[in-house]
């Protein structure tokens, strides 16, 4: 079925241990994550050797040439028989710049509060008036009344 000059980008983004599961990297070229050329891939394509495949991993893109289009996964002494890192140095630059302004990747007011939401959450807890805090209601004493 499948010569071996051509691989699955799917089956390849695997086995070149650029994703950790082939579900993984189907979904990437799903959601338009994985391209070549400037157009985005399905993860059905067929890729050769030479292709250059750029894979969004934010915040940077990184660009690998196909040296070898494998279906199967190889132990990590042997990427680079397979592909080759062509991703530019201003892309890593811009990931330096990313880890050195601390989060990456949460939106504000998303996920867990951080050490310094949490203080503000308690501060803000702790200023509250106290008729907001416990009430207590006899409902046995309302359904007398009526």
């Amino acid at each position: 079925m499948n010569s071996s000059t051509e691989a699955r980008i799917d089956k390849w983004l695997w086995a070149a241990r650029i994703f950790k599961t082939r579900t993984i990297a189907a979904a990437a070229c799903k959601k338009g994550q994985v391209s070549m050329g400037g157009t985005q891939l399905k993860a059905s394509r067929m890729i050769k050797a030479g292709d250059v495949v750029s894979v969004r991993k934010p915040p940077i893109t990184y660009s690998f040439r196909v040296l070898q289009p494998i279906e199967r996964r190889v132990g990590a002494k042997l990427i680079p028989e397979i592909l080759e890192n062509v991703t530019t140095p201003d892309q890593y630059e811009l990931l330096e710049m990313s880890k050195i302004s601390g989060f990456v990747g949460r939106a504000k007011g998303t996920g867990r509060p951080t050490k310094k939401e949490r203080r503000s959450l308690d501060d803000f807890q702790s200023e509250m008036p106290e008729f907001f805090g416990d009430f207590e209601f006899d409902l046995e004493d309302e359904e007398k009344e009526t």
